[in-house]
């Protein structure tokens, strides 16, 4: 349901829709009133009651003045005491048009209802005294002329025309006798001395009914100095005066005195005028009727009266507060616990249109200022917001803390004149403007700026946070008030829960801590912040941090080395389990392309400069393409927070108590932050493999990715959980997957033993042969197989064709440097010869051509132990190899060839190896002489014997 704007059902009047209006007309002048000078909506009393709306303290104060003129009781003196602002001279004027009866009852609305409760039908006319203390001068004596002298008053005065009047008492009497009246306190008013209670009650019960009006009074009485007189009389004689004037209105039924005095010390002004207000506190307040201020629903409809002239569609303005109030009740848990009672509905309405939560705030936040007046400076303000929005065509339902208009000059200036000094930046940079911050935001954003959800949010946090102090021990308004402020009912909550997060973290004078916001005028902590956050270089200090915490995620485990960031020239090569942890650069994505898997090649083909050859002893840890980013801006945040914090301890950061804690707070949560994601990112378990098939050599190298949960309490042994599930890593091998293994890759062309050493650490190379933790894992797998005769045997040695140290199917020490492991049916064969007895007829050991028992036999070259007589023995002792290397993989090739072929031969004492490299190459074309000149160089460094290029044909 679309709702009708305000413009659209509530008119403001012609002054105020057509900025017209003067700041001053907003402050009644009860001087101006009784001179017949001022503004026609106070000088006309059927206008001023129009607009004028009877409170409850004006009220029952209306009902003591009727009694009193009427003779039926009520209060004689009625004391006038509430802060600046708040009504005092408004009430005046209410009593002054009140007695004065220059219009009809009739025509001052709310006066017939007051007359009939009191039970009065006519109320006789007034005499009406108006004494103002901003008007009088003490040493300034004056002639009055007929203006301001009261109908009643003029009769009796002589022919002689006007006296000169120095005292209050003097103008007293002239008011309301004239001539007449003056000559009863004439010589009291020439000596500067009170007249005394006699002469006064003679006064007033000549002239009554009266009433006297007294405003200001502190302020003409504060500039008589201790101990001097002036024409005016003296701070005693006024106060003798006042002291006689209540004592004598209590005799004279039919006379009334109002009085406004200040509320407190810093109104009164100078020490003289604290002095003076505790003196006629003492007076007043012998027989004074305090006045009861305006309540907060009251000035709903003061301030409505004043600005606006009519409602035009009542049932429209009653369907935008019900929906409002049903919006409130639909989103209970999002707004403030008093939007849930029924009256909130009567809060709505009376305020019409202007929101409750503007009141509110102005009332209750605002009025706590010394210099905010309670009724004046929110009519000031709320004149200049509806002359805005009406000239700017707004079409908000109701006028809302987030419709506040202050990106007009006169709007703002007007607000922060209340203010202390420096918020004209906090205005323009983060709370509405061209230039501000929220304005940006809603333009970038069609979601917020569909709703100007930012700009709405920051106007009602200004609202309800701009008056608090840094003193206060809880400071700003709750999430629920911002939404109250600012969310306009059938709009989506989230958008606008989103936009206050969104300027959380983006404003640089918004502060927020437990669920409250706040401006401030000093920059806030998070704007710091992100302002050092951009200090930090990735070199030198967030890969080192990141590193620092990747580091500390570990705790000891299966990996005989933990290698974080490392460079490849310093991860060992040897034979022990390693787990290298690569940089955030250097990220994994199944989805995408992974830069992870090209630096792991480089690593696992290279240490440094030089090959690599214990290639399965590496695993690596990559961090997840997606969190990387996220997780850098987490390391700034952590580092930018760690500066703040130590500038704090060194004293170079000036902050209060409560920004000292929410930074500790912050390092405190971004610590913990970066913890988590440090885990969320490194997540990736990469392991290489290669496939190798009899007869099609090996693949290339493969990447096998397994994801590591992060939730998991302990990294190390998370890690270890993957690979050991995975298969990743043996830690038990089974003697059946090693028999596997040698009929696979090692007992074969007609080879029946192998070393156990050459088996381990051809493991620890191979990638495509099973990866073990470690040797321990390789000797106790051998150790288990050999008592048993189903996988293999077991010999110390092989001296020419026998086995040295040979067992089968026993317990026995293996020691892995020295034993061979032999083909079971080789080890059978074998077992069954040594066990067999003598030849017959031939004695024990005597027969040259048999071993001797418990000797083991000799072994032919097919592995087959000898029966008996003579055995022939052949030797090799020449090995020849020849390989054709392919030209851009030579490097890499040739390191295998040492690797594989040649370093057994070079183990083994006595045994001389010669290694030539045959290098043809050949171009049709011709060589060019620079590269003949190259080449021909570095034979000679390299020391060729033979290099030599020929001519051919092409």
């Amino acid at each position: 349901m679309t709702l009708k704007p305000w413009r659209e059902i509530a008119e403001p009047h012609s002054d105020v829709r057509e900025g017209k209006f003067q700041q001053a007309e907003f402050a009644a002048d009860l001087s101006r009133v009784h001179a017949g000078t001022a503004n026609e909506e106070y000088q006309n009393p059927a206008l001023f009651y129009q607009r004028t709306f009877i409170t409850e303290g004006m009220r029952l104060l209306l009902d003591s003045v009727i009694k009193r003129l009427a003779g039926r009781g009520g209060d004689p003196v009625i004391q006038l005491q509430t802060a600046f602002g708040g009504g005092k001279t408004h009430t005046m004027l209410a009593v002054y048009h009140l007695a004065k009866g220059e219009v009809p009852v009739s025509d001052m609305p709310g006066l017939s209802t007051l007359l009939d409760a009191s039970g009065i039908t006519e109320l006789p006319r007034a005499r009406v005294a108006v004494l103002d203390g901003n008007q009088s001068a003490p040493n300034q004596p004056f002639t009055p002329g007929s203006a301001g002298v009261s109908p009643a008053s003029t009769k009796g005065r002589q022919d002689g025309g006007a006296p000169t009047i120095h005292t209050l008492w003097g103008d007293l009497a002239w008011q309301l006798g004239g001539a007449e009246g003056y000559a009863l306190v004439a010589d009291a008013d020439a000596s500067g001395t009170s007249p005394g209670k006699a002469v006064l009650e003679t006064l007033l019960s000549r002239y009554a009914p009266c009433v006297i009006l007294i405003d200001e009074l502190v302020a003409y009485v504060r500039q008589f100095e201790d101990g001097k007189t002036l024409t005016g009389g003296s701070f005693d004689s006024n106060l003798s005066f006042i002291q006689a004037l209540t004592e004598a209105l209590k005799a004279v039924p039919t006379a009334v005195l109002l009085a406004s005095l200040p509320e407190s010390d810093k109104e009164a002004g100078s020490q003289r005028g604290v002095k003076a207000l505790e003196a006629l506190s003492h007076y007043f307040g012998r027989i004074q009727s305090l006045w009861k201020p305006v309540a907060t629903e009251e000035a709903f409809e003061i301030v409505r009266r004043r600005l606006f002239s009519q409602i035009t569609d009542r049932l429209a303005a009653e369907t935008v507060c019900r929906a409002f109030a049903d919006f409130y009740s639909t989103h209970r848990s999002d707004f403030p616990q008093d939007t849930q009672e029924s009256r909130y509905l009567e809060r709505l309405q009376h305020a019409y249109p202007i929101h409750p939560e503007v009141f509110d705030r102005l009332y209750e936040d605002w009025s706590s200022l010394d210099n905010f007046q309670r009724t004046r400076g929110v009519l000031k303000l709320m004149a200049k917001v509806i002359h805005r929005l009406w000239k700017d065509g707004n079409n908000d339902p109701m006028i809302m803390p987030g419709s506040l208009p202050l990106y007009d000059g006169d709007t703002r200036n007007d607000i922060i004149y209340y203010l202390p000094q420096g918020w004209d930046p906090v205005m323009d940079k983060d709370v509405d403007g061209e230039r501000a911050e929220t304005t940006d935001i809603d333009s970038q954003d069609t979601r917020f700026g569909s709703l100007q959800a930012c700009r709405r949010c920051a106007r009602a946090v200004f609202l309800g946070s701009a008056p608090s102090t840094a003193h206060q021990m809880v400071r700003g308004i709750e999430l629920e008030r911002v939404l109250l402020g600012a969310a306009v009912a059938g709009q989506p909550i989230g958008t606008y829960k989103d936009a206050i997060r969104r300027l959380g973290d983006r404003l640089h004078y918004l502060n927020h801590a437990n669920n409250r916001f706040w401006f401030d005028t000093r920059p806030n902590l998070r704007r710091e912040m992100e302002d050092r956050k951009r200090r930090f270089q990735d070199k030198e200090d967030v890969i080192p941090a990141i590193r620092d915490r990747v580091q500390k995620s570990f705790a000891p485990g299966l990996f005989a080395g933990v290698h974080v960031f490392t460079p490849s020239a310093d991860i060992p090569d040897d034979w022990q389990m390693r787990l290298v942890v690569l940089p955030p650069d250097a990220h994994y994505s199944r989805s995408g392309h992974s830069v992870a898997e090209e630096r792991a090649i480089d690593i696992l083909k290279k240490r440094g400069e030089q090959p690599r050859f214990k290639q399965n002893r590496l695993i690596f840890l990559s961090p997840d393409y997606d969190n990387v980013a996220r997780l850098r801006d987490l390391t700034r945040s952590m580092l930018a927070w760690q500066s703040i914090v130590s500038d704090i301890r060194e004293m170079k950061l000036n902050l209060d108590q409560f920004q000292a804690k929410q930074a500790n707070k912050s390092l405190e949560e971004a610590n913990e932050t970066l913890k988590r994601m440090v885990r969320e990112t490194w997540k990736w378990l990469l392991a290489p493999v290669q496939d190798a098939k009899p007869g099609k050599g090996l693949s290339e190298i493969q990447w096998e990715a397994f994801p590591v949960n992060p939730g998991a309490p302990n990294l190390t042994q998370e890690i270890e959980r993957v690979l050991k599930e995975n298969e990743l890593l043996i830690t038990e091998w089974a003697p059946v997957h090693l028999l596997k293994l040698l009929r696979d890759w090692f007992w074969k062309d007609g080879v029946q033993e192998v070393s156990a050493v050459n088996v381990w650490q051809q493991t620890c190379q191979q990638l495509y042969l099973p990866r073990l933790l470690n040797d321990h894992v390789f000797h106790h797998t051998v150790q288990a197989g050999a008592e048993s005769r189903d996988f293999f045997g077991l010999a110390q040695g092989k001296e020419e064709n026998r086995y040295i140290g040979f067992s089968f199917g026993e317990r026995t020490s293996v020691f892995l440097d020295t034993v061979l492991l032999i083909e079971p049916s080789v080890a059978k064969t074998y077992a069954a010869a040594i066990k067999e007895p003598p030849a017959q007829g031939t004695p024990p050991g005597s027969t040259p051509d048999a071993p001797a028992a418990g000797t083991p036999p000799s072994i032919d070259p097919s592995g087959t132990p000898g029966t008996g007589g003579t055995v022939t023995r052949t030797t090799q002792r020449h090995f020849y190899g020849t390989i054709d290397l392919d030209p851009v993989k030579a490097k890499m090739q040739f390191a295998d060839i040492v690797d594989e072929v040649v370093q057994p031969f070079t183990t083994r004492a006595g045994v001389k190896v010669r290694i030539a490299v045959e290098i043809q190459a050949d171009y049709s074309a011709g060589f060019d002489d620079g590269l003949q000149r190259a080449v021909r160089e570095n034979c000679n460094v390299l020391r060729f014997r033979n290099a030599e290029f020929e001519e051919g044909e092409g």
